[in-house]
C-alpha cells in the first residue's frame, strides 16, 4: 500500500537514507515501497543529542535508518540504556516499551516510544531544578528557625 506524504515548503525529511528538502511550494510524494521515512519533526541531529534520553533517541533513529549496522547500534543502545536506568530507575517502564519494539524489529515504533523517554527526562530535570531553586530561597521569616521540622 502506497504512502502519500504532503511536504510543506522547505520541509526536510529522510527517505531510505536520502536527505530531502522540499522547494518553495507544497509537494506531494507517494512512497510505493517499504523504506525508512522520517519527517523533519522526527529527525534529531547528532549535535542535538545532548542528553541521555536524546542520545537513546538518536541511536534508535540510526537503527531505523541504517539497518545494515544493527549490531553496533544495538550495542550502543544497551550501553546507553544501562546507564540511564542506573541514573533514573523510575524510567524502567518506558525503557521496557522501547526495548520490546527494538527486539521485535519495529524501530519506527521504538522511535516514537523514545519521545516519551525524552519527555520523562525533561520532567525529571525540571523537578530537580525546581528543588534546587527552593533550596536556594532565603528564609521568609527574618532568619528565624523554620516551622517545618527536618525530615
Amino acid at each position: 500500500m502506497a504512502l502519500k506524504i504532503t511536504l510543506k515548503p522547505h520541509e526536510r525529511m529522510i527517505i531510505a537514507g536520502a536527505a530531502i528538502t522540499n522547494g518553495g511550494s507544497t509537494a506531494n510524494l507517494i512512497i510505493e515501497n517499504n523504506v525508512p521515512i522520517l519527517r523533519e519533526k522526527d529527525i534529531l541531529g547528532k549535535k542535538d543529542a545532548d542528553s541521555p534520553a536524546r542520545r537513546i533517541y538518536f541511536v534508535v533513529q540510526i537503527m531505523y535508518l541504517d539497518p545494515e549496522n544493527l549490531a553496533a547500534h544495538h550495542q550502543s543502545y544497551w550501553d546507553l540504556v544501562r546507564d540511564f536506568i542506573k541514573a533514573a530507575p523510575s524510567s524502567l517502564p518506558i525503557i521496557e516499551k522501547i526495548s520490546r519494539q527494538i527486539l521485535a524489529g519495529r524501530y519506527y515504533k521504538a522511535l516514537k516510544c523514545s519521545r516519551t523517554l525524552i519527555e520523562y527526562e525533561d520532567s525529571l530535570l525540571a523537578r530537580v531544578k525546581e528543588v534546587q531553586e527552593i533550596r536556594q530561597c532565603p528564609p521568609q521569616n527574618g532568619g528565624a528557625e523554620s516551622p517545618v521540622p527536618n525530615l
